[in-house]
């Protein structure tokens, strides 16, 4: 159950995690230790905003952030070979940041409003080498891998969100398409991806 307005710390990242999904990570500064303290320091985990990156963006005006991020628990964590905090979350649902306010120490905490998830939607038999490719590249990245069944292989909304996680587009074109009401706009975005893809590997194969 999430709620519509609430505050949470925010994480802001190169790499992402969207609803569904799951990250491993390495913690390190200090304000984002006492963020996972503070986070866990109970009988469950509160979420933490896992946030895209702007590169555009100005970090004293607090644009850097990009406004949609994911509202993630932790789920597990462990003290790495190199002595530093590791921990592994699962993304929940996403919200959209009205307002930060920026910690002594330097942690920014949001202001959020709930997104609505995507409604769930059953992947055509056109859709399903996205599904079948998914799977391909879990199976040779395994570090990259959620955990999933076929039943979730079967949805649009599921499979778009796990390669909104992997492929290397901008940040700003995801934002786009999450705020989409619906997985269409990302199912075409990743169908012309793919397209054009499997275009130039046959161009460099002739060349």
């Amino acid at each position: 159950m999430t709620q519509a307005q609430q505050t949470m710390p925010l994480f802001p990242l190169s790499g992402h995690v969207l609803p569904g999904g799951t990250m491993r990570l390495r913690i390190f500064e200090p304000r984002y230790i006492r963020m996972v303290k503070e986070a866990c320091n109970g009988a469950s985990c509160r979420p933490i905003g896992m946030c895209m990156l702007n590169e555009n963006g100005d970090r004293d005006l607090n644009t850097h952030i990009h406004p949609i991020g994911t509202a993630a628990t932790i789920i597990d964590f462990e003290q790495l070979p190199d002595g530093l905090l590791g921990i592994t979350v699962a993304g929940q649902y996403l919200f959209r940041i009205s307002d930060i306010e920026e910690q002594e120490d330097g942690l920014r905490v949001g202001h959020t409003d709930d997104v609505p998830a995507w409604p769930t939607q059953k992947l055509t038999l056109a859709d399903n080498f996205l599904a079948e490719q998914l799977v391909e590249i879990y199976n040779t990245y395994p570090e990259l891998a959620v955990a999933h069944d076929d039943a979730q292989l079967k949805q649009a909304d599921w499979v778009c969100l796990r390669w909104l996680e992997l492929i290397p587009v901008s940040a700003q074109t995801k934002q786009e398409l999450l705020q989409a009401p619906t997985a269409d706009a990302a199912l075409t975005f990743l169908r012309d991806l793919v397209a054009e893809s499997e275009q130039q590997n046959e161009q460099q194969a002739a060349g």
